[in-house]
């Protein structure tokens, strides 16, 4: 050891025994306190250590354990969950029958981001899935960044019980409501239907969302809970009937289209109506353009030879002609260029009931210009076939007529051409002329005759009615309605067939033909208007003509459902108190 190392030691022994508190007390005592003081202070330090980092894993734990309960973020368009389970109303008929219901089903979605292999998905869900579009499929599985996408709408529990056992990881299911419609297409055109989001889009379906169910489903406040019914003034007996007739009829007559409507005259209400083709609400993406289109409502035609009812009830509540007066026929009326001719010419002076019955455009044409332009419009306007139905169902369009009405243009329009109108407001038109002259609009929903009574504007007299009656009746009798007639039940009518307009002139080819009937014809309760749009044979080989088409065609309806409405027959002498001598 060297000497200043000694020096130091002994330096170091001397100052600690002199001045230790307890003088005798050896060196090494105190160097042993100060140890045990130091080891100490480390413990406290790494307990504190170990306490920090237990707070920080904590913190991490907590929040990882968030979001392993929160759901993913969906980058979709579809509804919460809660909506996709709100309830539309059912919709009944008026006896109760269901015409339109929410059934419960699953649909299939794909978390993408957690899908191991896209292509063994897609080949497993093929194997359920026949016709799966796998290029689509493949590019919403294959797109990671994605949290959610629909797969498959609506599947059937056997398609989820079999997708389930494929086990394959990141497919799901939610729940939501289907809409059903157990009679298909019977009244496809009436109910309406919705769509994959349980929206409605046409029809009843569509007129239930514009009264505030939209609204309610924007707002989040729809639910689960079933909803009131809503109620339809349709038979579902006599609508399944007139689809028949209407469906059987474009196939028996090789026609374009048909269509039927059964009327209540007293209060408006539709028993029912159908247009053909139609289409199957529960998959109305099968029906063709054609399908979609309601005839009934939303398609508008020149009605021909209907239209000189309206004519001739106009003449007569004009007061300037009399049932009982006569008009020359003989000759074809020229004006402006064009002939007018009788299809049925007689080639003599015809009375007003005469005209009627062989449906005279002369007799006709020369009664409308006794009245004078401004007030057939007029007369026309009042009977509401000029404007717009208003009724609850959205698919209604709009008449056309002409933008100047000219002399030609009256005499046109009084034997159905010229102004285009839908056949559902050409039957209630026809409903005023044997009701008592009060037009009521068209409903969808029950309406008593009280109800009724609120609505009801008075549109010719009293006596006016009554001749309409009688002139109906003695067509149907022996007249162009005599197809159209049933044993024990009355029915009178006028037939309609108008040629088509094509390239901007008539076809005398192709016709729309039309009969608008009443029945008991000496009490009408029902309007019943049919029509053939475009047929090219007739009844029994016959010429496709209105009264060999759109006649049988009501003859059909009335047979099968007058019963069922609750018409009684009278089997005495036919119209025996109607066809009274004028």
């Amino acid at each position: 050891m060297s000497f200043l190392s000694r020096l130091m030691l002994l330096k170091s022994k001397a100052h600690f025994s002199t001045d230790s508190p307890r003088g005798g007390v050896p060196a090494d005592g105190i160097f042993i306190g100060a140890g045990k003081r130091k080891s100490g202070l480390a413990r406290k330090r790494v307990g504190l250590m170990i306490a920090a980092f237990a707070v920080a894993y904590g913190v991490v734990g907590v929040r990882l354990m968030q979001y392993g309960y929160e759901q993913p973020e969906v980058v979709s368009s579809i509804p919460p969950a809660d909506r996709l389970m709100a309830s539309r109303p059912d919709i009944l008929d008026r006896n109760g029958e269901v015409l339109a219901t929410d059934i419960r089903t699953v649909s299939l979605f794909a978390e993408p981001h957690k899908i191991v292999d896209p292509d063994e998905a897609v080949e497993k869900l093929a194997t359920v899935l026949n016709d799966l579009d796998v290029k689509d499929i493949y590019r919403k599985l294959s797109n990671s960044k994605s949290h959610f996408q629909w797969l498959r709408r609506q599947l059937t529990p056997k398609q989820q019980s079999q997708i389930l056992a494929l086990g394959i990881p990141g497919i799901g299911f939610r729940p939501e409501k289907r809409r059903f419609y157990p009679g298909g297409a019977t009244a496809s055109h009436i109910v309406g239907y919705v769509n994959i989001d349980n929206r409605g889009m046409s029809g009843m379906e569509k007129y239930i969302d514009q009264q505030g169910l939209a609204d309610l489903r924007a707002l989040g406040m729809t639910t689960d809970t079933p909803l009131e019914p809503v109620k339809l003034s349709i038979d579902l007996r006599v609508q399944n009937i007139v689809h028949d007739v209407v469906s059987e009829a474009q196939t028996k007559y090789e026609a374009k289209g048909a269509g039927a409507v059964v009327l209540d005259v007293r209060t408006g209400e539709v028993l029912a109506m159908a247009s053909y083709p139609d289409f199957d609400p529960n998959n109305p993406a099968s029906g063709s353009e054609e399908g979609w289109l309601n005839r009934m409502s939303n398609g508008t035609f020149e009605m021909g030879s209907t239209f000189k009812s309206f004519t001739t009830a106009m003449a007569l509540d004009s007061g300037k002609v009399k049932i009982t007066d006569s008009f020359d026929a003989s000759k074809p009326i020229r004006i402006g260029g064009f002939t007018i001719k009788d299809f049925h010419g007689q080639r003599r002076v015809l009375t007003v009931p005469e005209i009627f019955k062989y449906s005279s455009n002369i007799g006709t044409g020369k009664m409308a210009d006794i009245i004078g332009i401004d007030a057939h419009k007029e007369f026309l306007t009042r009977l509401g076939l000029l404007t717009r139905m208003d009724t609850e169902l959205p698919e209604v369009k709009t008449p056309s007529q002409p933008r100047e009405w000219k002399k030609i243009n009256s005499i046109t329009i009084s034997f159905g051409h010229g102004v285009a109108t839908t056949p559902l407001q050409t039957a209630v038109a026809g409903a005023a002329l044997v009701n008592g002259g009060y037009l009521i609009e068209p409903t969808f929903l029950p309406r008593n005759s009280e109800q009724a009574a609120l609505v009801a504007k008075k549109v010719i007299q009293d006596k006016t009615s009554d001749e309409m009656r009688y002139l109906f009746g003695y067509n149907g009798f022996e007249g162009s309605g005599r197809n159209a007639r049933v044993p024990g039940f009355d029915v009178g009518g006028k037939t309609g067939t108008a040629d088509k307009v094509v390239n901007g002139r008539y076809d005398s080819k192709l016709n729309f033909n039309a009969f608008l009937a009443a029945f008991p014809i000496n009490d009408p309760q029902y309007i019943v208007l049919t029509f053939c749009d475009e047929p090219h044979k007739g009844k029994d080989g016959q010429s496709p003509i209105a009264g060999y088409t759109a006649a049988p065609m009501v003859r059909d309806i009335i047979r099968r459902s007058a019963a069922i409405l609750g018409v009684e027959p009278n089997f005495g002498e036919a119209g025996s108190d109607l066809l009274v001598s004028y």
